[in-house]
Order: C-alpha cells, then structure tokens, then sequence
C-alpha cells in the first residue's frame, strides 16, 4: 500500500507542470567602479555612424530555443554586429531577465516560465562583437511584458527576426556596457 502510493505520488510529480519561477541576481563590478561618479570625459549621448551590408530574415521553427537559434546563425554567418530590427511569433514558454534597482550594483530579475504561451510582439537589441544583446515583448491574454531574452524561451507556431547586418569595423563596443559612465 505504501509502495503504491510512493509511486502515485511520483507519477504526479512528473507530470505536474512546471511553475513561473523568480529569482533576483546581484550584477557588482567592483565596490570602487559601482560607486564611482559619471565621468565629465564621457558624452551624456554619442553616435556611431554605420550602414547596413545587408538584412538578413531569420525563421524560427516549433520547439527552438530563440536565444541559442539566434546565438547559432550569428555565428553561422558570422556576423559580427549588427541591430535587431524585429521580431513576430509565437512562444511555448518565456526566459527573461528585468533590472529590478535604480543603483549600483544593479539588480536584475530573472522571470522563468516554461509553461506560458506567449505572442512575440517586438524584438530589438544588438549583436556586438559576435555577442548578441536581445530584448523581447511577449504578450498573453492580459498583459505586456518583456526583458531580456534568456535561454529556455521555446517557440511555438514559429518566430521570426531581422538584423540590420552592419560592418564589421562599426564599435558598438561600449554601447551596453554599464561602467562606461
């Protein structure tokens, strides 16, 4: 009786589905760089001027990791930067990441759902250096919302994604990078 009862309570572990799960992460540097003040020989706003080689659409088929796809085929084409102009489908589950502080060290929030279909209204970002930095809007049947796009966000029906394709000698080196300041 026990033993069948083990065993049923396994079973129905398995196949319980997998829940939303949260977990917030501290991103320091370094004590001195975090409280270090804007530096006066930084601009407030810079501009990198660069054209796009070519555009290339990228599709997306049921069940692919959106995050490690795009990782794939930028590496594939060897693209070193480039813009993600956008981004449309649909998703079986979401992966991302939020700031979650206004100081320094910042925070960011790490919201995992396996389980929740989701329309991919927009995507934009940036691959620099070969790196790709992406952000997502999802929706469901009440709200809006997004982030960083982290593994583990699996498409449904399909996704699509355009990147601007610029050339490779275009710095985008600093443009996400926090203690350029």
């Amino acid at each position: 009786m026990q033993r069948t009862l083990a065993m049923l309570l396994a079973s129905a572990c398995l196949a319980a589905p997998a829940q939303k799960t949260q977990r917030e992460v501290v991103n320091p540097t370094t004590p001195e760089e975090d409280a270090r003040p804007n530096s006066d020989r930084v601009p407030e706003v810079y501009a990198v001027p660069a054209r796009f080689e070519r555009v290339v659409v990228l599709r997306f088929k049921y069940q692919t990791d959106l995050l490690a796809g795009l990782q794939r085929m930028v590496k594939e084409l060897r693209i070193r930067n480039a813009v993600i102009l956008a981004g449309a489908g649909s998703v079986r589950g979401y992966h991302v990441h939020v700031v979650s502080n206004r100081t320094f060290p910042s925070r960011n929030l790490f919201v995992r759902d396996p389980t929740a279909p989701a329309d991919l209204v927009s995507m934009n970002g940036y691959v620099i250096g070969g790196r790709v930095h992406a952000h997502v809007t999802l929706a469901d049947g009440e709200r809006a919302f997004g982030g960083h796009l982290e593994p583990g966000t699996e498409v449904f029906t399909f996704a699509v994604v355009t990147l601007g394709i610029l050339n490779d000698a275009a710095d985008l080196s600093r443009v996400d990078d926090k203690t350029f300041r």
